[in-house]
């Protein structure tokens, strides 16, 4: 056990028994010869005392020293004994979000027994759902990036002035994307890596990685030559990024098999940032996005350009949407990726992020079937599909709240995953800001779409929804409770009545 955790445990056990003794921070100061302040910090967890001061507290509050200075809490505590000793709890980056830890423990031990009692409902449903760590920790992340409305501005800086220190050296501007070659050279020539494109598509047990990278003095790049010339473009772009950034924790596996912790996840965030900064210059990509914006009709055509003007997939389009226009038009809105596999029922939400706090159903103990009047949905592309791209756009409204979302986006195939399709859409929010900012909101060739969020929930009647793709479980399971619920209280009032 760390020495962090047993000052928090100290501390909770102090201040229980101070508590329990009816005694003022003032009063177990002036018993114990302590100051006020100093109690204080022992009861955050930020100082463990020496054992004469232990001594003179424990005969303040009346407890055996041996019972205060014990890393056992009483059994009403022990769920939060067992969460606050546990490796998801201690690895959490509450620094992150301006917290100390001991300040995060301190919100939930003011009242340690109702806090034990909400911590084992939560372990529980966390076993429910088979929650696993580094699902917490990419949680933990998308809340980090939401709260910062997913830009960063010193990594904005940071591709800024790589390109204006190597630019003149390998011909790079603003004005034409970064080729392939030239990127590969960075990394060759300012960073000594060597790089195989031959090694993983030829092994069966590795064909699946998009990269590899076994670091040393001289890190070795392994790149699946698979993959479109568009995804290594952003993968090197990215390598340059940890270099450039400076960022030693991190994945070594495109995509990560193992999360050892937030900052591995944060570094790689960070990493894959300034690649999209990189490739997709802000002040360039801003002034594509304002004539796109103000468009008086929808047309796809300017929308798909882009993916050749900059050279990228839809994914890493849409993402870098999400954190430019955000501050720089001031709209919410949420990118959401789904992947189907051929001859599936069920569609998998893989990546999100939420700034609209719009209603998605997810999760792993999730057991019901996403709306398929979603453009998310519609958008993936059969085993048939062939280019072009599926691109669409729809206003979606949510057939209960009203809610309404313009959501535009791309399907397309996955080429290390035969029979996977993927889709990637951004949405925003339908309000006054909205109308402003998009010219072509209002277009009536836009198909208005009436959605929900999963067909166990939803009312359409089948005349109304040709793509249910399950009956309305849980929906008509709430209407009999609500038919008894109203039996009952008729049931009640005519017993009054009779009284």
């Amino acid at each position: 056990m760390s020495l962090d955790l047993i000052n928090i445990i100290f501390g909770m056990k102090v201040r229980q028994a101070r508590l329990e003794a009816g005694l003022t921070l003032a009063d177990l100061a002036r018993q114990s010869e302590l100051s006020p302040s100093y109690l204080t910090e022992i009861e955050k967890g930020r100082k463990y005392p020496r054992a004469d001061k232990i001594v003179k507290m424990a005969a303040a509050l009346g407890k055996p020293y041996d019972d205060l200075v014990s890393i056992k809490l009483d059994p009403s505590l022990r769920y939060l004994e067992s969460t606050i000793a546990s490796s998801m709890v201690r690895r959490f980056p509450f620094e992150e979000f301006g917290l100390e830890p001991a300040d995060a423990m301190g919100l939930v031990t003011r009242e340690p027994e109702r806090a034990s009692a909400l911590l084992h409902a939560v372990v529980e449903m966390t076993r429910r759902y088979d929650l696993k760590e580094e699902e917490f920790l990419r949680a933990a992340l998308r809340a980090y990036q939401e709260i910062h409305e997913n830009y960063f501005p010193e990594l904005e800086e940071a591709a800024q002035a790589f390109t204006t220190a190597f630019g003149p050296r390998y011909g790079i501007d603003d004005t034409l994307p970064i080729p392939l070659p030239t990127l590969a050279a960075i990394l060759r020539e300012e960073y000594d890596y060597t790089i195989d494109d031959h090694t993983l598509a030829a092994s069966e047990e590795l064909r699946h990685y998009r990269t590899l990278l076994l670091p040393g003095r001289r890190p070795q790049l392994f790149i699946n030559n698979r993959l479109y010339a568009r995804q290594v473009r952003f993968l090197l772009a990215r390598e340059i990024g940890y270099r450039h950034l400076g960022l030693k924790e991190r994945s070594l596996a495109s995509t990560a098999d193992e999360v050892n912790s937030f900052q591995q996840l944060l570094n790689d965030a960070r990493a894959a940032y300034f690649g999209g900064a990189l490739l997709m210059p802000r002040d360039r990509l801003l002034s594509d996005l304002q004539q796109f914006l103000a468009l008086p009709a929808w047309a796809p055509e300017p929308f798909s350009a882009m993916l050749s003007t900059y050279d990228v997939t839809p994914e890493m389009l849409l993402y870098r949407f999400s954190e430019l226009i955000p501050q720089f038009f001031g709209l919410k809105l949420h990118f959401l990726r789904f992947h189907h596999a051929d001859g599936a029922d069920d569609y998998q939400l893989v990546r999100h992020l939420n700034m609209n706090q719009l209603l998605v159903p997810s999760g792993i103990g999730l057991h019901e079937h996403h709306c398929r009047r979603w453009l998310s949905i519609r958008l993936l592309p059969d085993s048939a599909a062939a280019d072009p791209l599926p691109v669409g756009v729809q206003l979606s409204e949510f057939l209960e709240t009203g809610e309404r979302f313009l959501c535009i986006g791309f399907g397309r195939r996955m080429v290390l995953s035969p029979g996977v399709s993927s889709s990637v859409i951004i949405g925003f929010r339908v309000d006054s800001e909205l109308q402003h900012t998009i010219g072509f909101l209002d277009d009536p060739a836009i198909p208005h779409t009436l959605i929900h969020e999963t067909c166990e929930r939803c009312p359409l009647r089948p005349d109304q929804c040709a793509v249910r793709a399950a009956p309305p479980t849980i929906l008509n399971a709430r209407r009999e409770q609500l038919a008894r619920k109203m039996a009952l209280d008729q049931l009640q009032t005519r017993a009054n009545a009779t009284d």
